[in-house]
């Protein structure tokens, strides 16, 4: 897939406001500070179309990007920082889930999971979801070019084993730096807006 054009559509802070427009979305999901805004502008080559903040959690609302006049890129809230105050994080959860059960033309949800941390509780919240909903899911691990050569394969083998996957192969090294994996990421979500094929985490693969 080559990313001809993309431009920001709109905010949206209740399920009330989400568009009307008939397109099929991909969204992307990730707790704070997992660099959600950095893969959007890495993906896209379109530098400071998705804010990045050095603050966790700014992002509240689900914000709609519109890709080569075709399809939308949704950038969900990200999850899991303790410093967000407890009113805002609250709204969060019903918000996003009601994004997701809306039974809107969603082909996919990309999960983001940090190469240094791991697979959190949360994440796997996040899966279990997803999962309950029947939603295919693409697990990617940012931030790769933080880890050392040498002990890669081990991270993504442990991230594959918390997600259930029998396959590590199933999980994308992602590098926003260095644009590792952009074009993994964009010849998965090709597949998944025009051939239907099932993401790579789907919930076929989980042994969970």
């Amino acid at each position: 897939m080559k990313i001809l054009s993309a431009e920001f559509v709109t905010s949206v802070g209740s399920l009330a406001q989400l568009p009307h427009e008939q397109r099929a979305e991909i969204a992307v999901v990730g707790r704070s500070n997992v660099g959600k805004s950095s893969l959007l502008n890495c993906l896209l080559r379109r530098r400071g179309l998705a804010r990045v903040s050095a603050v966790p959690g700014r992002t509240q609302l689900l914000n709609f990007f519109l890709v080569n006049h075709d399809f939308y890129l949704v950038d969900l809230p990200g999850y899991g920082y303790a410093k967000v105050p407890d009113s805002i994080r609250r709204t969060w959860g019903p918000l996003v889930e009601g994004y997701l059960a809306a039974g809107r033309d969603l082909r996919a949800v990309i999960v983001l999971l940090d190469a240094r941390q791991g697979v959190t509780e949360k994440d796997l919240q996040m899966k279990r979801l997803l999962d309950d909903l029947s939603i295919g899911w693409i697990p990617v691990l940012t931030k790769i070019d933080k880890l050392r050569r040498t002990v890669r394969h081990v991270h993504i083998r442990d991230a594959a084993h918390a997600l259930g996957l029998s396959d590590p192969q199933a999980i994308l090294p992602f590098s926003s730096k260095s644009e590792e994996g952009r074009e993994s990421l964009l010849a998965i979500i090709n597949d998944c807006m025009y051939t239907r094929s099932n993401p790579r985490g789907s919930s076929v693969d989980s042994e969970l």
